[in-house]
């Protein structure tokens, strides 16, 4: 709503996504569209997006925005994301609620220089926490100034909105906004965590490295690809396991490992095939080939700061194990 989002206005996402980055469109009235992935990053595949820019562009419709997805903690092609977004002239949102802490092209202040807005989580089992909560990021001042009076039920006292003035206590509200502010005492808790984040980010790159170097020469195990000018935050570990061609079924697998007290999860489901998008926006089986299969194979493994190796050791030899080695 800050971006100006409304009726007849295109955005496009990714499939591999929690559910906000496209019911944000829904929220404002515009349209969500996907795109599928890449197959190596998982993020959003760049030509496909062109592809599909392309195809709006025949049929004189514009898309309005773009929001790209730092899925698991590896930033998307912001360089490229930047060349389309110059091209085709839409805005473009970095939804970088996995990445705080990665890095692209040498630093990890990236996602404002090329994004228009920047959202983050806090949920506890983000990179840092507040219990609960986000935040904004922008460059834009305009942007910057709207949204604060969106999470204060549009309330302003800018002198330079107001209508009249009768006095220091007075404000005004011009729209609609919400009541979505953050509270001190969770402010209080993530700034004790932001100063913790190196130290969390140093060990989650550990146990990355831990599985890469177990997984990663065994080809019943696809680990994640990272691009030359990327480094990882590892928000999470999706690792593929070819499960047809071992003739397991991923339900029985992940019931087999948590009986031993490993506690799997799947990030994400395709969100074009979730009920309600089917039903309102007509997509498939077939729309996004790369997603789905993704999520046929993937499973997010433990990673998190205080995981000690001898845990480590233990859950990768089981999950090895229970593929039938």
């Amino acid at each position: 709503m800050g971006l100006g989002w409304g009726k007849g206005d295109i955005i496009i996402t990714t499939p591999i996504t929690f559910l906000a980055s496209a019911n944000c469109a829904v929220y404002a009235g515009a349209t969500p569209d996907f795109i599928d992935i890449n197959e190596s990053t998982y993020t959003i595949d760049v030509e496909k997006l062109e592809e599909k820019l392309k195809y709006y562009a025949s049929v004189n419709k514009r898309v309005k925005a773009v929001v790209a997805v730092d899925f698991a903690g590896h930033p998307c092609d912001w360089q490229a994301l930047g060349a389309l977004k110059a091209k085709y002239g839409f805005q473009l949102v970095n939804d970088f609620c996995h990445a705080l802490g990665a890095e692209y092209k040498g630093t990890s202040k990236y996602a404002p220089a090329y994004a228009d807005a920047v959202n983050l989580s806090f949920h506890p089992v983000k990179h840092i926490t507040t219990g609960e909560g986000g935040a904004v990021l922008t460059n834009n001042s305009e942007l910057d100034k709207r949204v604060k009076r969106l999470r204060t039920h549009g309330m302003t006292k800018d002198e330079s909105l107001l209508e009249k003035d009768d006095g220091p206590w007075y404000y005004e509200m011009h729209e609609v906004g919400y009541n979505y502010r953050i509270t001190d005492f969770q402010c209080a808790l993530g700034l004790s965590q932001l100063k913790k984040l190196n130290l969390f980010i140093e060990k989650r790159r550990h146990i990355a490295e831990f599985y890469d170097r177990f997984f990663g020469a065994d080809d019943r195990f696809i680990i994640p690809g990272i691009s030359a000018d990327v480094k990882h935050a590892y928000h999470l570990y999706p690792l593929q396991i070819k499960f047809e061609e071992l003739g397991l079924s991923k339900r029985e697998y992940f019931t087999k490992l948590r009986e031993i007290g490993i506690l799997l999860q799947v990030h994400y489901i395709p969100v074009h095939l979730q009920p309600f998008y089917r039903k309102n926006y007509n997509f498939k089986d077939g729309d996004c080939l790369a997603a789905e299969k993704f999520y046929k194979q993937e499973v997010s493994i433990p990673i998190y700061p205080s995981l000690p190796d001898e845990e480590l050791e233990y859950i990768s030899s089981s999950i090895r194990k229970f593929t039938g080695s």
